[in-house]
């Protein structure tokens, strides 16, 4: 059991998760207009773009963020419809339209997002002004990135998922942020302190200022490793990450094991967020590589610094 927050359930007709108590709120934005967040709009309207929001995030009017879901954009076939992977076989003019709708919803556009290059590490890459666009209307000049820091305000950081967990970093005091993606390599070796470290070297953050949330990804009863895997994850984290079900499986919680890594690396359990939202259990609305058995795009994690003038 995790002592982290959480809010309260959501469901709206037409777009129903299966969620443990999820902490997640769900936004309609227009597809035509300026981008401007329109008011909620009925639940079953729901030809715009709904993205998944942290209640708890969404009360910091400092920063902006979201997660993606499979519906609003205009990708087809196994990428339907909102995929954010270039290299799955996805039309590359449907992928950037995709992203544009995402930016405009988080009042930006594309030469302001800067993506990571998930490779299943635990680097993390300090986001500066010169790398805005990068990875979208700009090659990528670095590799192995699967963490981003900023203090600039007006970056969308961009992580992206279909099972691993999404990692949101906020630090109020020092007006910083991270997003990191962690899969099982990136919990064992730690992503979330990592990031937590990287930005206590970059801005001075302290873990005690900040806050953490650990997205939509796969859950412990649909996640089956190898036994000899999650007696690694029992090693690293103690006893209560994972059932052992057989003499040659065991059922890993990634989002036990992340509150753990946030908690040991000095965050209060007020200030961690598990989303407790299942990829795999929602694979209908949200990608799944489990669930798909690797036919599938990709979900988005974004997250940013609010401009301090914002151009409609």
């Amino acid at each position: 059991m995790t002592s982290s927050v959480s809010d309260s359930s959501f469901e709206l007709k037409n777009f129903v998760l299966k969620n443990k108590e999820s902490v997640f709120s769900l936004r309609t934005y227009e597809q035509k207009g300026s981008g401007r967040e329109n008011a909620k709009r009925k639940a079953d309207e729901l030809d715009g773009l709904p993205l998944l929001a942290f209640e708890r995030l969404s009360r910091e009017a400092w920063i902006r963020h979201c997660f993606t879901t499979r519906a609003g954009g205009v990708s087809r076939g196994i990428f339907q419809s909102l995929n954010l992977s270039y290299t799955r076989g996805d039309d590359p003019k449907a992928v950037t339209e995709n992203y544009r709708r995402v930016a405009r919803a988080m009042g930006t556009d594309l030469a302001h997002i800067v993506t990571s290059d998930q490779t299943h590490t635990t680097n993390v890459r300090l986001v500066t002004a010169e790398d805005a666009g990068k990875g979208i209307t700009r090659k990528r000049d670095y590799r192995d990135t699967d963490g981003l820091i900023t203090d600039v305000p007006g970056l969308l950081l961009a992580t992206f998922y279909a099972d691993c967990v999404p990692l949101y970093l906020i630090d109020p005091v020092h007006r910083a942020i991270g997003l990191s993606h962690s899969g099982w390599r990136g919990t064992l070796g730690r992503m979330g302190a990592k990031t937590v470290r990287a930005m206590g070297e970059a801005y001075g953050s302290r873990p005690q200022d900040m806050l953490a949330a650990i997205g939509p990804s796969i859950c412990r009863d649909c996640y089956e490793v190898s036994r000899d895997l999650a007696e690694s994850f029992t090693e690293e984290f103690g006893p209560g990450v994972a059932d052992f079900t057989d003499q040659e499986h065991g059922q890993l919680d990634l989002w036990e094991c992340n509150r753990r890594v946030f908690s040991d690396a000095g965050l209060s359990s007020d200030r961690i967020i598990v989303s407790n939202l299942c990829t795999c259990c929602n694979s209908d609305k949200l990608f799944s590589h489990r669930a798909s058995h690797g036919r599938r795009g990709n979900l988005g994690a974004f997250l940013m610094i609010t401009p301090r003038v914002i151009d409609r």
